[in-house]
């Protein structure tokens, strides 16, 4: 099974939303973070199907990952955020 197949047969109520970030840049960053750990995550940011790309502005873009996964990804979120302000 690829990464891709393994993330798309869960379904929402597998899913937690771990972080929510108010820019795509720190997401993407925090997605990267998971997935050097071996943690699978999804984004989630309405931007109506790429037709308006801003429009998830305000309200944010979710962190996802499976629910098995949440307290070892919560962890290094936040062992990551607090090595960035030492």
């Amino acid at each position: 099974m690829t990464r891709i197949e393994s993330v798309a047969h869960m379904t929402d109520s597998d899913l937690l939303v771990v972080r929510k970030f108010g820019n795509l840049f720190e997401a993407e960053v925090a997605k990267s973070a998971l997935e050097a750990a071996g943690i699978e995550s999804l984004l989630r940011a309405d931007d109506l199907g790429g037709v308006q790309p801003g429009l998830w502005a305000g309200r944010g873009v979710d962190l996802l990952v499976s629910a098995e996964d949440a307290d070892r990804a919560q962890e290094i979120l936040t062992t990551n955020a607090r090595s960035l302000d030492e």
